[in-house]
C-alpha cells in the first residue's frame, strides 16, 4: 500500500515537472539569438522536454537510471540548439533523488553524470558559450541540490540509528526487567521456604512429642500444643510480612530482618522443640552487611531445621560463629545419624542456602562428618572495616 502511494506521488510529481518544464521551454525567449544554428521552441523540442521529465516517475525506485535516462533528451536539447545547456528542472529533481536515496558512491556518480552532461551540451552545442559567471552559477546550483539530497539522507540515517538504538535499549530494559523479576521470585521463594520449612518442622516435632505423651502426661502435652500454637503464630506473622510487601494495595507491617543477634532466640526455640542445641561465638562481634547478616542467620536456621528433622532423637547440634578479621565463619554440626547415608538431607532449603552464600562470594560446604553426624558451614569474605 505504501509503495503504491509512493509511485502515485512520483507520477504526479513527474506530471507537474513536465508541465512546468514545457511552459518554461515555450515561454523562454532569449533577448539575442543564441546562434545561427539555434532553434526556436517547437513541437519536437517540447517532446524532448517531456521525455526528460518522464523518468521522474521512477525517481525513488531507480534514481540513478532515471537520472541517466533524463540526461539523454536534456543533452539532446542543448546539442540541437534549443537552449544554453543549463541543467533543467527534471535533472535537478533526479539529482536530488539520487543523492537522498543512494549511497555516497552512487550519489557522486550522479553528480558526475550531471556535470558531464552540462559540459557536453555547452561545449558541443551550437549555442553561444556562456560566461564563466554563468557556468559557476550552474556548478553551484548542481552542488547545492546534491548537497541538500545528501543532507536529507544523512538525517534519515541518523534518525534511523536513533530508532534502532531506542529499540535496543527497550529490548535490553525488557531483558533486565525479566531478569530482575526472576531474581525477585527466587528471593521470595527462598524467604518463604526458610520461614515455612523451619516453623513447620518445629511444629511437626512438637506435635509428635505431644501425641506420645498425651495419655501419660496431659500437662506436658498441653505445653507442647502451646508451643505449636506459638510457633504457628510466628510463622503466620512472618508470612504476612512477606506477602504484604508484594501487595500494592496494602501496607505491610515491616520490621528488621533477622540476623546473628537473633541466634540465641533461635537456639532456644530449637531446644524447646527437642533438639539439644549450643551456641558458640568466637572473636569480637562487629557490624555486618545486612545481606551477609541475613544469609548467615538463614544458614543457621536451615542447618538446625535439618538437624531437627534428620539427626534423630538424642542428637546434639552445635552452632559456631567465628568473627575473623576478614571473614565470617558460620558452622552448624550435629552428631546424629544424618551422616550414615540414611537421610541425604537435600532439598530446596539447601539450594536456597547455596544461592545466598554464592551471592555474597562465600564458600559453602555441606556433608557428613567423618566420625558421624552432619555439617553445614559457610565462610563469608568481609572487606576491611566490616
Amino acid at each position: 500500500m505504501r509503495i503504491e502511494r509512493t509511485r502515485f506521488h512520483d507520477t504526479v510529481l513527474a506530471v507537474v515537472v513536465a508541465a512546468a518544464s514545457v511552459a518554461l521551454f515555450v515561454l523562454y525567449t532569449p533577448e539575442e539569438p543564441l546562434a545561427e544554428e539555434g532553434r526556436e521552441a517547437d513541437g519536437f523540442g517540447a517532446v524532448l522536454v517531456v521525455l526528460a521529465c518522464v523518468p521522474v516517475a521512477a525517481r525513488r525506485r531507480w534514481p540513478l537510471a532515471a537520472l541517466c535516462a533524463a540526461l539523454v533528451p536534456q543533452t539532446s536539447l542543448a546539442l540541437l540548439g534549443y537552449g544554453p545547456g543549463v541543467a533543467g528542472l527534471p535533472g535537478l529533481v533526479l539529482l536530488y533523488s539520487v543523492a537522498s536515496h543512494r549511497g555516497l558512491a552512487v550519489a557522486l556518480g550522479g553528480l558526475l553524470a550531471s556535470m558531464t552532461a552540462y559540459v557536453v551540451g555547452t561545449v558541443a552545442g551550437p549555442a553561444r558559450a556562456a560566461s564563466w559567471s554563468d557556468q559557476l552559477v550552474v556548478a553551484v546550483v548542481l552542488g547545492a541540490v546534491w548537497g541538500a539530497g545528501r543532507s536529507l539522507r544523512l538525517r534519515r540515517a541518523y534518525l534511523e540509528e536513533l530508532r534502532d538504538r531506542a529499540a535496543r535499549l527497550e529490548r535490553a530494559h525488557a531483558a533486565d526487567t525479566r531478569a530482575a523479576r526472576a531474581e525477585e521470585r527466587s528471593r521470595i521463594a527462598r524467604e518463604l521456604h526458610d520461614v515455612v520449612a523451619h516453623h513447620v518442622s518445629v511444629m511437626i516435632v512438637q506435635a509428635a512429642a505431644a501425641r506420645k505423651v498425651l495419655a501419660s502426661d496431659p500437662e506436658l502435652a498441653g505445653e507442647a500444643l502451646s508451643a505449636i500454637e506459638h510457633t504457628g503464630r510466628m510463622a503466620m506473622t512472618e508470612m504476612r510480612n512477606i506477602v504484604g510487601v508484594l501487595r500494592t494495595d496494602a501496607r505491610a507491617e515491616l520490621g528488621p530482618q533477622p540476623g546473628l543477634k537473633d541466634l540465641p532466640a533461635l537456639v532456644e526455640q530449637m531446644r524447646e522443640a527437642g533438639l539439644a542445641t549450643r551456641l558458640l561465638v568466637e572473636g569480637e562481634p562487629r557490624p555486618l552487611p545486612a545481606g551477609v547478616d541475613l544469609a548467615a542467620y538463614r544458614l543457621v536456621q536451615e542447618g538446625l531445621t535439618n538437624s531437627l528433622r534428620h539427626a534423630g532423637s538424642g542428637a546434639t547440634a552445635v552452632v559456631t560463629v567465628r568473627h575473623k578479621p576478614r571473614e565470617l565463619d558460620v558452622r552448624v554440626e550435629d552428631d546424629g545419624t544424618g551422616g550414615s547415608g540414611v537421610s541425604p538431607r537435600s532439598g530446596h532449603g539447601l539450594v536456597g542456602i547455596r544461592e545466598r552464600v554464592a551471592l555474597y562470594g562465600g564458600i559453602l560446604s555441606i556433608g557428613p562428618l567423618p566420625g558421624g553426624g552432619f555439617e553445614v558451614r559457610a565462610r563469608f569474605p568481609l572487606k576491611d572495616g566490616q
